[in-house]
């Protein structure tokens, strides 16, 4: 007599799978470009930014701290001085920001 719901419904073939899978798709895109590039990005610029210190640029750490490199220990360290007299290893890596930069030498 009357059509169950069951019955009254179409077969869900390929194109309803595919349907479902599109808004999942376009949430994957979108924090793609709105999280993960943005962040490589940031990571890239910061790393070419430490690479490229040198002895006399005056440099912020993650601490707030506010120094001058004084010497370039190694690919992970750097040694500056944040008084007169007074040096301190930092990583690298904890170096957030360069406020100003020293011109090389002729």
């Amino acid at each position: 007599m009357f059509a169950t719901p069951a019955y009254a419904q179409s077969a869900g073939g390929i194109a309803g799978g595919l349907t479902s899978f599109v808004p999942l798709i376009l949430i994957f895109a979108i924090m793609y470009i709105l999280l993960i590039r943005p962040q490589q990005k940031k990571m890239k610029e910061h790393k070419a930014m430490v690479a490229a210190l040198r002895r006399g640029d005056q440099v912020v750490t993650q601490g707030g701290v506010i120094g001058k490199v004084s010497k370039i220990k190694d690919d992970a360290e750097v040694e500056v001085e944040i008084a007169d007299g007074v040096k301190v290893r930092v990583v690298r890596a904890t170096i957030t920001q360069v406020l100003s930069k020293t011109d090389p030498a002729a």
